[in-house]
């Protein structure tokens, strides 16, 4: 089913005495913040509840890639509703159904009904955070912008901060008897305050000239990868079945089925969910392959970085939140640095050198982990994490414009929506495929004694495959330009709601 929609004239910015404008501005800032905050805040519950719900190893790794994939395969699609009908109108939906998603996940029964509401919520995200942009760039004049984006780049950097520790608190506080329940149940009055003062101050608007939707593109997507990440994370349990070789093999054929289908909508009607002319500028086509194979590592880092913490050494919530300070303090003062002072100067080597760095990072906390052992303290782990926060900064703030500075200036939006898209559907990737590198090298029963030397030789084990992919993602990026220019404005109007905010982050 395609929606079709006659075009509406481009609103005009509200004047520069309307205060209006910034109250609508802290509500979609609300909003991001609100999504950012969930990924992080999850990730440090995750063994409360695999603890208290009896959740299995895959079911707590689709608890995270649930919402990933459901992310990554609406962004698109959520950005060009909000073109058709109106970006407030589906703002306004995705922050509803934010709202009760989270609602759902916190009133959870069990974990079937946990992983179903995360989905759900990775649904909402995509309709909530595309228009995000798209709604400050109709609602300021351009002399504003770069203050507003700077604003939003400082907002990603304080949910980095903050949603590892916002979590630790409200997960070991255990607030009303609720254990792990209000890292949900948080999202609520901010979720209901920001429809009630977004249907007031926020200001309708729509592109001048909408795409269609590709409604095939996005079930064939979401098809393909479900087909290749269900297997993953369900074979260890299954014994690996001959089904589940059969359905990854199957996967690829979706894909070749997505090209073609792709190809035949660009030629019939220009709207194409994946614009297949941009992989044949080297740089777009390099610069893809690099996020989603970032995605598929910070999808595995991130996941067993925590159960080694909290179950394998035994810390609590707070604990591992705390420890992952310094992390997030080096990824945002490295970002700032990297694109302000580095890039200008060196180009792509700064990007190369953050995979290196990361690399460098993550070796040296597999040798920390198994020379301290079970004895390891937060202290001991400061280093190897500012290391990896220090190379992750120096990659994700320059990156998208690495990729997009050779893309046709007509498509930059539709290029921005994708390395989105990729990036988080790698994110799903890497974590089904934790069940393999991290999962698969313990046994399923664990006597207590064993537990703790288990994880602290599987956390080892996945890091050292993070470090194989920091080695990938440095080769690929020789296929960058050596000094990306600055990208051009053409694509930043209408085109950001194509679901684009990591350059910033």
């Amino acid at each position: 089913m395609t929606f079709t929609h006659t075009p509406d004239p481009a609103p005009v910015p509200p004047a520069a005495g309307d205060r209006r404008r910034w109250f609508a501005l802290a509500i979609v800032m609300t909003a991001a913040f609100m999504d950012l905050v969930d990924v992080t805040i999850v990730n440090i519950a995750i063994p409360s509840i695999q603890k208290d719900e009896g959740a299995s190893f895959s079911q707590i790794q689709w608890i995270t890639a649930g919402y990933a994939l459901a992310f990554a395969a609406g962004l698109i699609t959520g950005g060009r509703l909000g073109d058709i009908h109106g970006r407030k109108r589906v703002f306004l939906v995705g922050v509803g159904g934010f709202t009760l998603a989270s609602a759902l996940c916190g009133l959870a029964a069990n974990p079937e009904m946990l992983v179903a509401s995360r989905i759900l919520q990775g649904g909402m995200a995509a309709l909530m955070v595309p228009q995000v942009l798209s709604i400050v760039h109709a609602t300021f004049p351009a002399h504003e912008r770069g203050k507003v984006f700077g604003l939003f780049g400082a907002i990603v950097g304080l949910g980095a901060v903050s949603g590892p520790l916002l979590g630790a608190l409200l997960t070991e506080g255990n607030l009303f008897g609720l254990e792990w329940r209000p890292v949900f149940l948080i999202n609520l009055p901010v979720g209901i305050a920001g429809l009630v003062l977004g249907s007031r101050f926020i200001t309708e608007s729509k592109a001048p000239r909408a795409l269609k939707l590709d409604l095939v593109g996005v079930a064939l997507v979401t098809l393909g990868l479900l087909m290749l990440i269900y297997p993953l994370t369900r074979g260890r349990e299954l014994g690996w079945p001959l089904w589940g070789y059969l359905s990854m093999a199957g996967s690829l054929l979706v894909l070749a089925v997505l090209v073609a289908f792709e190809r035949r909508k660009s030629a019939r009607d220009g709207s194409p969910l994946v614009e297949l002319s941009l992989f044949r500028v080297k740089s777009f086509a390099a610069g893809i392959a690099v996020q989603t194979v970032f995605g598929v590592g910070l999808g595995v880092f991130f996941l067993v970085w925590t159960l080694y913490m909290q179950v394998g050494l035994g810390w609590s919530p707070l604990r591992a939140g705390l420890t992952g300070v310094p992390f997030s303090i080096a990824v945002s003062a490295a970002a700032g640095l990297s694109v302000q002072k580095l890039v200008p100067r060196f180009g792509r080597k700064v990007l190369q050198a953050g995979a290196l760095v990361m690399a460098a990072g993550v070796l040296l906390y597999i040798w920390e982990s198994e020379h301290y052992g079970l004895a390891v303290t937060s202290w001991q782990m400061a280093l190897p994490l500012a290391v990896m926060g220090l190379g992750m900064g120096l990659i994700v703030a320059p990156l998208t414009d690495a990729v997009l500075s050779e893309v046709p200036r007509e498509h930059a939006g539709a290029a921005s929506g994708l390395i989105n898209t990729v990036q988080q559907m790698g994110n799903a990737l890497g974590l089904g495929l934790v069940s393999v590198v991290f999962f698969g090298t313990m046994s399923d029963r664990l006597i207590p004694a064993r537990i703790g030397p288990a994880y602290a030789d599987a956390f080892q084990n996945a890091l050292g495959w993070v470090a194989v992919l920091m080695g990938v993602i440095f080769l690929l990026m020789f296929a960058l330009p050596g000094r990306p220019a600055q990208h051009v404005e053409g694509g930043q109007g209408e085109d950001r709601a194509e679901g684009r905010e990591p350059a910033l982050v």
